[in-house]
């Protein structure tokens, strides 16, 4: 797209710009030839969308099983996989507990008038004051049944990546507890295929700023900015918490924790925040993120084949951050007051949820219907939050995948790898 040599992060950051600029300026109508932008938006933005899909099963497999594969023992796994699911149970919990802060401080539901007049509901308020609070979270058990799938070819095919995930774990496992001879060969057959897939994820980044600009541009062309209005305090709120835990809490884990740089992993992850964001895709944008986690930040292989795949699926603590904001956010609306224990039940919901959310667009969705019915209010209060959710979304992808990328820099640290993060070596004078 660009003629002359950018780095590939300052590319996608042009596109991005021009995408906005361009999606106000044409809008849904304007087209050439008989074909409308829009149109030519769609099909470009999916055909991006669509390489980098392809992508995902084979590289979530064989990532995965090269990695557990490559740790040996079961105590080696053990301790890895235990700090991994450490910290994004650890990460996520800090992010639904700023999303709680901001969203009862700011309180972006409450509002003068009559909430059915003002956003138009039509549920019974009263009503629902007397059953708010009084469901149970059995819904969330169905997480926990994905993780094991029925037919795990039938859940690659569907994107069910829990299953998938489970599945590669034990697959990776029992390859060390084999023969040598099988062994050897079955590791052969999934490093190599590891190197396929990263090498088809550099072709297809090196359509990045088109795909990105495609995607953005549709976007813009379709909600504009007027879209906000209604919602400014909303979309102030959830920008606002996401802001914190991205430039505030996760740098901090980096610091005191990893004992790095926050500066140069920002820079490091560049093109695969500006991909997340435009993408609005965590798995769409696991490659990239390995690319550059690995080549970027220095985190090794071993690492980064295990932390980043499982990250991808089980670790979204921008999108629990939403769910949780998003939920009082419409119980409010309602004129109502969660107590403390519906509340607590909001943040241990999002962090289960969160859990099993896909990692696509507008997945966290179905998440929030599940926590909406969980704790009484009905399903149309999520019509709230559609104009502004795309925006959103692709904002919390971003913090969804610059966690998992701390993730790996922290846990690679941990495990006492040298040159994570560290500045480059200044050429020597000649």
């Amino acid at each position: 797209m660009f003629p002359f040599k950018l780095k590939l992060h300052w590319q996608i950051l042009i596109a991005l710009v021009l995408a906005v600029l361009v999606g106000l300026a044409v809008g849904r109508e304007a087209g050439i030839f008989g074909v409308s932008f829009y149109a030519i938006f769609e099909f470009v933005g999916k055909l991006f969308l669509n390489a980098l899909k392809m992508l995902i099963v084979p590289l979530i497999v064989s990532s995965i099983i090269v990695g557990v594969a490559g740790l040996g023992g079961s105590d080696n796994l053990g301790r890895l996989g235990g700090k991994t699911l450490g910290y994004y149970a650890t990460t996520s919990l800090f992010a639904i507990l700023v999303g709680l802060l901001m969203v009862n401080l700011i309180q972006p539901g409450v509002v003068d008038g009559d909430p059915k007049e003002v956003f138009g509901f039509h549920a019974d308020v009263a009503a629902l004051e007397e059953t708010v609070g009084g469901k149970d979270s059995g819904d969330v058990v169905e997480v926990f049944l994905r993780m094991i799938p029925v037919n795990v070819v039938e859940a690659a095919a569907q994107g069910q990546m829990l299953g998938l995930i489970f599945f590669s774990l034990l697959y990776g496992f029992f390859i060390t507890r084999i023969s040598e001879a099988y062994g050897r060969t079955q590791r052969s057959f999934f490093e190599g295929m590891f190197e396929i897939m990263m090498r088809i994820t550099d072709l297809i980044m090196l359509f990045a700023p088109i795909g990105v600009f495609a995607l953005v541009a549709k976007t813009v062309a379709d909600t504009g900015l007027e879209a906000f209005g209604p919602l400014a305090l909303f979309f102030f709120t959830v920008v606002l918490a996401l802001g914190i835990h991205f430039l505030v809490v996760l740098p901090l884990l980096l610091y005191f924790v990893g004992g790095v740089s926050p500066r140069r992993h920002y820079a490091a992850m560049g093109s695969a925040l500006l991909t997340a964001f435009s993408t609005a895709s965590s798995s769409a944008t696991l490659p990239i993120t390995m690319e550059c986690v690995e080549k970027n930040a220095g985190v090794s292989n071993r690492t980064t084949s295990f932390v980043l795949p499982l990250g991808a699926t089980v670790n979204m603590d921008g999108t629990a951050l939403y769910e949780c904001v998003a939920a009082l956010f419409i119980a409010q609306a309602y004129g109502l007051e969660l107590t403390f224990a519906t509340q607590f039940l909001v943040v241990m919901l999002a962090l289960l949820t969160s859990i099993g959310v896909a990692g696509i667009p507008a997945a966290s969705l179905v998440a929030i219907s599940i926590i909406l019915g969980a704790i009484g209010l009905p399903l149309e209060g999520i019509g709230l939050i559609l104009a502004v959710d795309r925006i959103l979304d692709m904002m919390r992808t971003s913090v969804n995948v610059f966690s998992d990328s701390c993730g790996a820099v922290i846990i690679g640290r941990s495990e006492g790898e040298t040159g994570i993060l560290q500045p480059k070596p200044k050429a020597a004078p000649v």
